[in-house]
């Protein structure tokens, strides 16, 4: 009888090790940037900062989110990136095993966004494009975006 209750004891401290746990995402906050990552995507980091610093557009004013499809050395991600108030935005996951990449990214970041509306703007995000595919470029990533 006390071996029953030791291999069931047993089957569950194995079960519970090797059961993939629930993760939350990385938050990165510093001065003009906050970022919300899957936590696999922590590596994104660096490409997050060198788009920030690298905008050369007027920050007083607000920019829509934009999105986009990056592949680096590692793999594949969705990301997204908006200006609001001075700090820029950038969500970043895994695209979905199935179903449609925008659409996921979509509403993860509307998710993350939604305290945060979008303000009156001018339309910089020509400026935020640019800062994008300059620094993926420099920093060896593939990025497309994504339709509006």
């Amino acid at each position: 009888m006390y071996e029953g209750f030791l291999l069931l004891a047993l089957v569950a401290v194995v079960v519970l090790a090797i059961r993939p746990g629930t993760a939350n995402p990385v938050v990165i906050h510093q001065a003009g940037l906050h970022a919300t990552l899957a936590p696999q995507l922590q590596r994104t980091q660096g490409f997050l900062e060198q788009i920030a610093n690298s905008f050369a557009g007027d920050k007083t004013c607000d920019i829509a989110t934009r999105y986009f499809d990056a592949s680096d050395q590692a793999g594949r991600y969705l990301l997204a990136a908006g200006l609001r108030s001075g700090v820029f935005y950038f969500q970043a996951i895994l695209p979905p095993l199935k179903g449609d990449d925008a659409q996921m990214l979509r509403l993860f970041s509307e998710q993350v966004m939604i305290d945060i509306p979008c303000r009156e703007y001018q339309d910089n995000s020509d400026l935020l494009l640019q800062a994008v595919g300059t620094t993926a470029k420099l920093m060896n990533i593939t990025c497309f975006k994504f339709p509006d």
